[in-house]
């Protein structure tokens, strides 16, 4: 216990502690949220943590509060036990009304005299600093909250911007009442506390006024994979309440620990949320009446609420705060608009990902079948759940909510926590991944998908769904039951092998999932997908802005709000994708390959057939090596190379390496080395390594000559069978597919010499082609022959792993 508080003990326990003396020990006086504060306050203001000052109310203030009787008759505490004792929480209308009880009880219960003469002079010492009329939070801090396995996330109330002394007893009155809101009683009985045993601790804090600049939310990790390399952001303009309680989607921003603390650019990702509505200040200061909620102008939704200064140094904060608690933790923050700068409003340790341990066996899901998307948001969790939707308009309506249904609402607050739990999955309209709904379905380990814009208005009451968060960073919810394949990862040493196992990564969303499973790297990490999924456009049409015709151009300003322009945002959408798996496998190897789309499926990028030619065979076509070299493709390629020079350089990350497909002749080799060079990404340069993908018959036949102007190779074994073998394996006709085969005699043959080459000429030799994925014995044969590294897909590691290491 603090000084402070031992110095109020010895007078008979203090019933007020301004939070500079408060320290971390005292959770037991005044709750985790307060003893943070005083922590922060105390502990980190010399290493630049700003935190706003105040004061807390201790548990002995609460307890004596709650032992007042009227007239002698039963102590509130009592009649509280007594009206709890026979209560179901499982029966929401009768949670419902034994809460209201019990609030309206302590609402009426005056203040002892002492107290409320303590609070006078704490508030008083507080405004005595201030010239102008100062505005409070009033908070609640709950003595058994914020524990590294309990978040009681946002289980009882706060009240923002109170004036007056008046305005916050009547806060502290209802801060007090909320330890018995539904969703609080509720959570202590599904955690196994008892309630008299969880006391309240009401903090009145200075107001950051955030109103007039922007507020979120911070992670210490990756809330949804647990990744501990980065600091996860989200912002809205206006208090953050919005953001807490999952009003609004905000704005979200991935921070790379080990390239912050290199002093480079550490911003990997960047989501723009629609932040429609932000909450400001009323005239009226009084609790309940304060603030008030308004639309945001078109054009500030447009932009990003935090500029990437900003972004750092929130980033800084967020790990400061964590060294300093040395565990992942879960951040409030605001930005004063008046003085521009950034404070900390609360900081308590994250929950769910932090209590796994590196052992635990995880669980994969994976989606056996396909149907049509209803809608779409971001994911929380990586789990899919089914069944029959619950459209849940009112929340007096929520006990409509059966076990195993889809509970599909506007946005659901902790009131809601009974019913979440039942629940086979969880749908919103409104709301980001650090919002309470978020928080609590994670707990619950229920899948639920926020932020959808029109869940409620597109799913139908009693149809059969489908929610999957098993995708990345996008939730889909799909129409009827489809199939799901449930595997269980165990995690731990595996044996030692002779060559290296990497994976093939297209996703970056998933990257951060993925880098958990046991890796020597990426083998291949491929730029089409970021292309098709992150940006949706032809690089031509992005080029040729705003010269073209009126839908392509809306389509285009349509993708690229946010960023200084439609080629920023081109490049700026190809970096953080290669930056967001680069980060999640830092520092070892991630193979980069340069964009390796044939015509046809640029055609189906927006604009696409605007700009393609139409082929008859597309795979021998307008792609790889000869595509970069045209001079049609000249701009669009350098585009690709400015983002992987910002990814190496800017951002620090030069585990990348690149990459070139479908390389034809020796002359092209030299070629596109050339124009990699003239582009900035110079061989040899800053340790930067240039791998060809050997997938046409030549490569392997002049494996010599093709080396001298690369430092690997890496097998592309679909392509080179088809072309070693003559056959289309997207002819769709059985009869050819049933000789497409890797094994075949002829591809070994080719495959037997690139390696011998490259190991004899000292050169780097893998193979990232699906053959291994699919052949356990064509992987064994690839380890005798010697060859440097096998990339494989992500859910073949574990089984080719323990296959080859048993054939040793």
């Amino acid at each position: 216990m603090s000084n402070a508080i031992q110095m109020g003990a010895a007078q008979g326990a203090a019933y007020v502690v301004p939070f500079e003396n408060l320290r971390m020990t005292d959770v037991d006086t005044v709750g985790g949220k307060n003893s943070s504060l005083g922590e922060m306050i105390s502990q980190l203001a010399t290493a630049g943590v700003r935190v706003p000052g105040g004061f807390a109310t201790t548990a002995q203030a609460f307890r004596d509060f709650l032992s007042y009787s009227a007239n002698g008759g039963l102590s509130l505490a009592q009649r509280i036990a007594d009206r709890l004792e026979t209560l179901d929480v499982e029966d929401v209308r009768a949670l419902g009304q034994a809460g209201a009880e019990i609030r309206e009880w302590i609402v009426a219960t005056p203040f002892q005299p002492q107290l409320e003469k303590d609070i006078q002079e704490s508030y008083q010492r507080l405004v005595a600093d201030s010239s102008s009329e100062m505005s409070f939070a009033v908070r609640s801090s709950a003595t058994a909250e914020d524990l590294p396995d309990a978040s009681f996330a946002g289980q009882q109330e706060t009240f923002l911007n109170v004036v007056g002394i008046e305005n916050i007893l009547e806060a502290m009155k209802h801060v007090f009442a909320s330890l018995y809101n539904d969703r609080a009683i509720s959570y202590r009985v599904h955690k196994g506390f008892t309630h008299a045993e969880v006391a309240l601790s009401a903090g009145v804090q200075r107001m950051v006024r955030s109103d007039l600049g922007a507020a979120g939310v911070m992670f210490t990790l990756d809330t949804e994979s647990g990744f501990k390399d980065v600091v996860f952001i989200t912002s809205s303009y206006g208090l953050g309440e919005t953001v807490v309680q999952g009003a609004v989607n905000p704005d979200e921003f991935y921070v790379h620990k080990p390239m912050l603390e290199k002093g480079k650019l550490p911003i990997i990702r960047r989501n723009i949320g629609s932040k429609l509505i932000k909450m400001e200040f009323t005239g009226e200061a009084k609790a309940g009446r304060s603030v008030r909620t308004v639309d945001v102008p078109i054009e500030m939704r447009n932009r990003y609420s935090l500029d990437d200064a900003e972004i750092v140094e929130l980033a800084k904060y967020a790990t400061i705060i964590e060294k300093h608690y040395e565990r992942p933790m879960d951040i409030e923050w605001g930005k004063d608009g008046r003085d521009g700068k950034i404070y900390i409003l609360q900081a308590r340790p994250e929950t769910v990902k932090s209590q796994e341990k590196p052992t635990d066996a995880q669980q994969r899901f994976k989606l056996k079948g396909s149907s049509n998307v209803l809608a779409t948001g971001r994911a929380i969790g990586q789990k899919i759940g089914a069944g029959p939707v619950r459209v849940i308009h009112d929340a007096a309506d929520m006990e409509r909510v059966q076990p195993g249904d889809v509970l599909v609402a506007d946005m659901t607050d902790p009131n809601w926590e009974p019913v979440m739990k039942r629940a086979a999955a969880i749908v919103t309209n409104r709301g980001g991944r650090t919002c309470h709904a978020a928080i609590i379905a994670r707990e619950l380990g229920v899948p639920a998908v926020v932020g959808c814009g029109d869940a409620t208005d597109v799913l139908v009451d009693g149809t059969f769904v489908t929610v999957s968060c098993a995708e990345g960073d996008e939730g889909k919810i799909y129409d009827g039951l489809l199939e799901t394949e449930v595997t269980e990862v165990a995690r731990g040493e595996l044996p030692k092998l002779p060559l290296k196992i990497m994976m093939n990564v297209g996703n970056p969303q998933l990257a951060f999932d993925f880098q958990s499973i046991p890796n020597s790297g990426v083998g291949l990490a491929r730029l089409e997908f970021i292309i098709n999924n992150n940006i949706g456009v032809h690089p031509r049409a992005i080029l040729e802005y705003p010269n073209i015709d009126a839908d392509l151009k809306k389509a285009v300003e349509s993708v690229a709000r946010g960023h200084a322009s439609p080629k920023a945002f081109y490049v700026d959408k190809l970096a953080e994708g290669i930056a967001t798996i680069a980060a999640a496998f830092w520092p070892k190897t991630v193979i980069v390959r340069l964009s390796d789309f044939k015509s046809n499926e640029y055609k189906k990028l927006i604009g696409g057939s605007r700009y393609e030619p139409d082929e008859e065979n597309p795979m021998l076509g307008f792609r790889g090596a000869a595509r970069y070299l045209s001079k049609d493709f000249a701009e669009a390629f350098e585009m690709e190379c400015q983002a992987m020079k910002r990814v190496r350089e800017d951002m620090g990350l030069t585990n990348v390496e690149i990459m070139v497909p479908f390389v034809r002749t020796v002359g092209q080799a030299e070629k596109v080395i050339g124009l990699l060079g003239k582009n900035g990404l110079v061989r040899g340069e800053n340790g930067l390594r240039v791998i060809m993908m050997c997938e046409v018959p030549s490569n392997a036949i002049l494996a010599e000559e093709f080396l001298e102007h690369f430092d690997g190779f890496s097998i592309g074994s679909n392509d080179l069978t088809q072309l070693t073998l003559g056959l289309d394996r997207d002819s769709g006709m059985e009869l050819l597919a049933a000789d497409f085969d890797e094994r075949d005699p002829a591809i070994k043959v080719l495959l037997s010499k690139v390696i011998a080459t490259c190991l004899a000429k000292g050169k780097y030799v893998g193979i990232c082609g699906q053959g291994p994925s699919d052949h356990p014995d064509f992987a064994e044969w690839l380890m005798k022959q010697g060859i440097e590294s096998i990339s494989l897909n992500p859910d073949t590691v574990i089984d080719t792993w323990k296959n080859l290491a048993a054939a040793q």
